[in-house]
């Protein structure tokens, strides 16, 4: 599947819309970038730095904790009771380079009516870096980190509950637009509309997965492999 929109005449479209919320990596800026292989090259190296592990061991318990609880960080707060801070301070200190500037995101962005929020399980550190390479960073009104959550990560529903209550954002009222299928479930409970941003990038098992859909679930409303033509293809003024 792909294109600027999915039309679902049962799901929900954007005139009620006033909070549109954004994941950030593999989101606002394209997968093909592939910044998530140099966090998981050093997620692996701070697990067996910290634990005193071999990298392959690490590399082991980093893949574990994800599934079982999210996301690594989560395992190594709850297994580990590891500290946050440094961990989200090591992994995100990357090279950038291949981010691009991205001025057509840019003027999309500031045409859709209302608020506009980042929402990432990255720190917020990480989210206003790649936010201001992108050149997009003054069209939101905040960021929600994995901090702002207090470390409760998406997918988890609190997660998504947090990041509502902490913004003042209605969820009937909100857009979530997310790359990750699973991250949308939560939302999709709460009212938001939703969108996944996707691509032919392959980072991920769930990529391989979405190219099985004959239609996608019913927690997907729509479905966009160009996020800046899409958001031109719903602004007020783009008729």
């Amino acid at each position: 599947m792909s294109g600027n929109r999915k039309a679902d005449a049962a799901g929900p479209g954007f005139e009620q819309t006033g909070v549109w919320v954004f994941d950030l990596d593999n989101t606002l800026y394209p997968a093909d970038c592939n910044l998530f292989a140099q966090v998981d090259q050093r997620m692996g190296s701070f697990i067996a730095k910290e634990l005193g592990v071999p990298f392959a061991y690490a590399r082991h318990l980093q893949k574990s904790y994800y599934r079982q609880f999210g996301t690594t960080l989560s395992g190594l707060m709850q297994v580990h009771k590891m500290p946050p801070e440094p961990f989200l301070e090591y992994v995100h200190d990357i090279d950038l380079a291949c981010v691009p500037e991205l001025p057509a995101l840019k003027a999309a962005i500031a045409r859709l009516p209302g608020r506009k929020l980042i929402f990432t399980n990255g720190s917020r550190r990480h989210a206003e870096r790649v936010a201001s390479k992108l050149g997009v960073i003054d069209e939101f009104e905040d960021i929600c980190s994995i901090e702002t959550c207090e470390f409760v990560p998406k997918p988890e529903a609190e997660a998504f509950e947090r990041m509502a209550r902490h913004h003042g954002v209605a969820p009937q009222n909100a857009a979530m637009f997310e790359d990750m299928p699973h991250n949308l479930e939560a939302p999709h409970a709460l009212g938001m509309t939703t969108v996944l941003v996707h691509s032919d990038f392959f980072d991920h098992p769930v990529q391989a997965k979405i190219k099985t859909w004959v239609e996608p679930p019913e927690h997907v409303h729509h479905m966009t492999d160009d996020l800046t033509g899409f958001l031109d293809g719903i602004a007020p003024d783009s008729t």
